[in-house]
């Protein structure tokens, strides 16, 4: 999302860098390409400049002109700046003394609200938290199956009344019978207390816009369960829109925090840098994908990093905690040591990397690398050829590729869908692997340093 303006502002910073001392009318210029690049990307005009008076009064200062490298302190005061206009940091979720804690999720119909609602439940899943799901968008055609559905995928229950159908809607957002959305909730949070689940998330009804039924309706669930948080589910993509969004539903029904859907998308990523500054409610989470486990608290530093070409070690190092087994990689790194590694052992590594996301998502965290690679394109299908190729080997020819003549080759791409000349390239890559490493294995620390590969 945010590619477009991460390549105007490190074209920016990289012209700034042939300068030993910067000028004030330097410093300018510069700030006139940021002030378009933000504005270009659809970035709050009133957010665009504080921003930009806030960078410039520090680069004109001591701060700058005193530096020994003054374009590197430049990009320093941006990168802070930058975090503070995302909300300097992550604001973790309110936690009721006395359980249940009640989570509302409110926000406009196609926003992607539901489905975050069962994505953060999952991520509370992950915490040792045991949430209940509460369909409480009884408006919406089939939102109680799909909840449901949603519920049964992330292995959490969900509270819905047994018809799942609507009923009629007062002002106030109060109703009748299964109908009424706010028995649902306070029927919903007695069924917590009973079964011991110390979380609730409710999933409200959504409108195409914003109107005063709605409103009502999630004031009435609010007051009526005495949430917790309230949290407002925006689109990302939507730009300006989800800024304006987001302040009528502030005034509404008081949002504590916002959760951005389809950060991943191609919008141009304004609503990200404008939505914190404007209403003042943090951005608590994000959903970088459709996955349901593409979802996790939002860092303003960590954004702000990917923004500048500084990469986002820190999810990725917690994205690998996550997803690779602490056993597995000590057994893997044994064997790459001993070069006695196996196309089991490989297939092994490549299941726990999907795991992390997509291939160029996880390339893109590294530092240095998301520019190197914007153009390239990383085909994540690759993996899984790769991985059709050795599940259609036995056991003993994943353990020993030497043993793999023509017959057995031809047998193998029939069976993985892909050609012979594949297979070949695979096993030949393979083969090579396992020779450099043991070449490496076999050097001392002093050769390896020289190498660059050692400490």
């Amino acid at each position: 999302m945010f590619d477009a303006l991460a390549d105007r502002l490190q074209e920016t910073f990289t012209r700034l860098r042939g300068h030993g001392r910067l000028s004030e009318a330097q410093v300018d210029a510069a700030m006139r390409e940021v002030r378009l690049a933000l504005l270009e990307a659809d970035v709050n005009f009133r957010v665009v400049k504080d921003f930009v008076g806030r960078i410039r009064a520090r680069a004109v200062g001591e701060e700058v002109t005193k530096s020994l490298t003054p374009a590197q302190q430049v990009v320093k005061i941006v990168h802070e700046e930058l975090i503070a206009t995302l909300g300097s940091e992550n604001v973790p979720l309110v936690r009721s003394p006395r359980p249940p804690t009640v989570i509302l999720m409110a926000g406009l119909q196609g926003s992607g609200k539901t489905t975050s609602s069962a994505k953060l439940a999952r991520w509370l899943m992950a915490k040792n938290r045991k949430p209940l799901l509460v369909a409480c968008d009884l408006q919406r055609p089939a939102a109680v199956k799909q909840l449901k559905v949603l519920g049964e995928q992330v292995k959490v229950p969900v509270f819905a009344p047994q018809d799942g159908t609507a009923g009629g809607f007062n002002q106030d957002g109060s109703g009748s019978g299964q109908g009424d959305p706010v028995r649902v909730a306070l029927d919903a949070r007695d069924e917590a207390e009973r079964t011991g689940r110390d979380t609730i998330i409710v999933d409200t009804a959504g409108r195409l816009a914003v109107d005063a039924e709605m409103m009502a309706q999630a004031a009435a669930i609010k007051d009526a369960v005495g949430a917790d948080e309230v949290l407002l589910v925006v689109d990302a993509m939507t730009g300006q829109d989800a800024v304006n969004t987001a302040l009528a539903f502030q005034e509404g029904v008081d949002v504590t925090g916002v959760v951005l859907s389809k950060l991943d998308g191609d919008a141009r990523g304004g609503a990200a840098l404008s939505i914190t500054s404007v209403t003042g409610r943090p951005i608590k989470f994000a959903a970088t994908g459709e996955k349901l486990g593409d979802f996790d608290a939002f860092h303003p530093d960590r954004l702000a990093g990917r923004i500048l070409g500084m990469g986002d070690v820190l999810t990725l190092i917690e994205r690998a905690e996550a997803s690779v087994d602490r056993e597995q990689a000590l057994d893997m790194e044994r064997k790459l040591r001993e070069a006695s590694f196996t196309l089991e052992d490989f297939l092994s590594q490549l299941q726990q990397v999907k795991k992390m996301g997509p291939l160029s998502q996880v390339l893109g965290m590294l530092p240095g690398v998301g520019r190197q690679i914007k153009d390239i394109e990383v085909d994540d299908r690759e993996i899984a050829r790769v991985e059709a190729i050795v599940q259609s080997m036995t056991p003993a020819e994943r353990r020993d590729p030497r043993i793999l003549n023509g017959s057995r080759r031809r047998r193998i791409a029939k069976g993985s869908g892909t050609t012979t000349q594949q297979v070949n390239a695979l096993v030949k890559q393979f083969s090579e692997m396992r020779k450099m490493m043991k070449q490496l294995s076999g050097m001392n620390p002093k050769q390896l340093r020289r190498m660059g590969l050692g400490r």
